[in-house]
């Protein structure tokens, strides 16, 4: 039997990574969390099994998680699963990889800093070094998270940290695959916990899509349906800037106009016309082997956003814009200047604005230099610094 050790237990790897791998059989997973226990004092009560609640097609059982390690628990057990793993995967969000606007690891970064004293362990950067450079046999990285080029992203942050910590590594046991990860997760209701008569219950759409560069160093699970490709980047920039991208909009459009769910947004007229246009610029953006797909993607893009039983809340995807417009807004700027992209930057700089005025903390890693751009005297040009946009300040703010 093979072994993944997963870090991030969200809901998103519940319903995706753990998912596939279920049915793939052969395989376990034991997972890590690197802040909350939450997860795992509520698995652990049931054997860390759980309900998948997949839209349309019933309740599934998800019975190979096998245990979750706290990092400020169990790091040497941690560390210990690690070193037998075939696979080890991500799932930590955006913020999770510690880069700076340039792409690079963030040294000064408070966790990364600590992590390069030694010691508890507290990143996935770390973690991963740390296990590699004592490693004795091969392993594959497979970053699951929402960046352009994640595998390759998350090789350089860890040979950055290798590098400041003075670990040796060999490079050639290890392999760190790009891929595309699909599927809508919104947040657990109390509703879904009571059909499923279970209080980690997940739900989910009946879609599902996943895309990994076939660059493995040793076994992976027979993930059913399961692309395996020579280059990622396509398939990566087509959910990235067409279905994430139009994500993010709607969440801060549909904010500012009331709106709590992402069905509700795309229902407006005003904001459903702007969102498709803004998958079409998107689209037009995109490498030459997938652009005649933007047609047939808007289209099922819209019908996944009006689908209300998701209950997909705006304010989840909210989160963390600063590590988030990078990929899904600016490197499309960047490549074709489009009003309505502009459109979606200023959406998020008025969200920002509105939120800080009257208040309320922003949910984002950024949030202190983002406060403090609004403040400033020249808040719009401030907040564009604050995201790695300042080359795009003409096209922007006009």
């Amino acid at each position: 039997m093979g072994r993944i050790v997963h870090f991030g237990l969200g809901n998103f790897s519940r319903a995706h990574l753990l998912d596939y791998t279920a049915d793939a059989g052969g395989w376990d997973v034991i997972g890590v969390s690197l802040r909350s226990a939450k997860v795992r004092d509520g698995l652990a009560t049931q054997g860390f099994n759980y309900i998948l609640n997949v839209q349309g097609e019933g309740l599934k059982p998800i019975t190979i998680l096998q245990n979750i390690l706290i990092a400020s628990d169990d790091m040497q057990k941690i560390l210990e699963a690690m070193a037998t793993a075939d696979i080890i995967s991500a799932t930590v969000t955006e913020k999770g990889y510690h880069l700076d606007t340039a792409g690079k690891l963030d040294l000064k970064d408070c966790d990364i800093a600590s992590d390069l004293k030694g010691y508890p362990l507290r990143t996935l950067i770390g973690f991963i070094a740390h296990d590699l450079a004592t490693r004795s046999r091969p392993v594959t990285v497979l970053s699951c998270d929402n960046r352009v080029e994640n595998g390759s992203s998350l090789r350089r942050a860890v040979a950055d940290f290798a590098k400041a910590a003075r670990l040796e590594i060999d490079w050639t046991q290890v392999r760190f695959p790009n891929a595309m990860v699909d599927r809508i997760t919104p947040a657990t209701t109390d509703a879904v916990r009571a059909d499923c008569n279970d209080p980690m219950a997940v739900p989910t759409e009946a879609f599902r899509e996943w895309v990994i560069e076939n660059s493995f160093a040793g076994p992976h699970p027979d993930w059913p349906d399961v692309q395996f490709v020579e280059d990622v980047r396509p398939h990566e920039l087509r959910k990235l800037r067409m279905l994430n991208g139009a994500h993010s909009f709607l969440a801060y459009a549909g904010l500012m106009q009331g709106y709590s769910y992402v069905h509700e947004a795309i229902s407006d007229l005003r904001i459903r016309t702007k969102a498709k246009q803004l998958m079409l610029d998107a689209g037009a953006t995109l490498p030459a082997e997938v652009r005649n797909q933007v047609p047939d993607y808007t289209k099922a893009l819209l019908a996944r956003f009006d689908n209300p039983e998701l209950a997909h809340r705006l304010d989840q995807i909210a989160m963390d814009g600063s590590q988030k417009l990078p990929y899904r807004f600016l490197d499309t700027l960047r490549e074709g200047g489009s009003p309505m992209l502009i459109q979606a930057v200023r959406a998020w700089m008025t969200f920002c604005q509105e939120q800080t005025e009257k208040g309320i903390p922003l949910y984002d890693p950024k949030a202190k230099e983002i406060a403090q751009a609004v403040n400033s005297e020249r808040s719009e040009t401030a907040l564009l610094e604050v995201i790695g946009a300042t080359d795009l300040a003409p096209t922007i703010l006009g």
